[in-house]
């Protein structure tokens, strides 16, 4: 009876681990904290809206925030593993004023920091023999196909306050990193490191910051 028990268990855990993997990650709850601008701090399940710069918290009750009056967010992402960061951070999306949007952090350093924003696009790969868990988990470009969607990203740096959107080509990467050419290309050839995949850019940004130190 207690096989039965502890099976039965099993598999529940894996058709809801199942399930949660047929989501993206801003469709799911995930446990952390939201920090608003006036110094408060709320914990419970979070949900995140990148296209409408908006955060919900779960906790009593449903409550929506802004990121105009939130400074950051943060989670651990148990479908794709990690504790996962966004700021709000001012910038320019359609026009000449600035306005609060949401960023995730992926690494930064004194001099630079490398951000991103997630979005669903429509995958004309197919499945392409991605699997559910994909490799959306800091390694590609985009993430696990689900139902002719896919998870996909835009890269941004921030150095010098401003942030400048990454082009996703090689040779606007070494303008974005200037001053250590040579390394960075040895680093991404024994590496074997791609220049418009996240946990490669992540790896590369990160070298970058470390050379800048010595």
């Amino acid at each position: 009876m207690k096989k039965a028990l502890l099976l039965l268990g099993f598999l529940f855990l894996g058709i809801t681990v199942l399930f949660a993997q047929n989501q993206f990650p801003s469709q799911v709850w995930h446990k952390g904290n939201i920090y608003t601008t006036d110094g408060q701090v709320y914990g419970g399940k979070i949900k995140y809206d990148l296209e409408n710069n908006v955060v919900q918290l779960q906790d009593q009750t449903v409550d929506t925030f802004t990121a105009t009056n939130v400074t950051y967010f943060e989670f651990f992402d148990e479908i794709y593993g990690g504790v996962r960061k966004f700021f709000s951070l001012p910038y320019s999306q359609d026009s000449d004023y600035a306005t609060p949007i949401f960023f995730e952090v992926l690494t930064e350093g004194e001099d630079l920091a490398l951000l991103c924003r997630e979005y669903v696009a429509t995958d004309s790969r197919g499945m392409g023999g991605y699997g559910m868990m994909g490799g959306y988990g800091m390694n590609p470009f985009y993430g696990p196909s689900m139902m002719g969607q896919r998870l996909a990203f835009k890269f941004y740096f921030l150095k010098n306050g401003k942030i400048e959107q990454y082009s996703m080509k090689k040779k606007d990467l070494f303008e974005m990193l200037p001053g250590h050419d040579e390394q960075i290309s040895l680093f991404m050839r024994k590496n074997r490191l791609d220049y418009d995949k996240r946990g490669d850019l992540l790896r590369i940004t990160a070298y970058y910051n470390e050379l800048n130190q010595n």
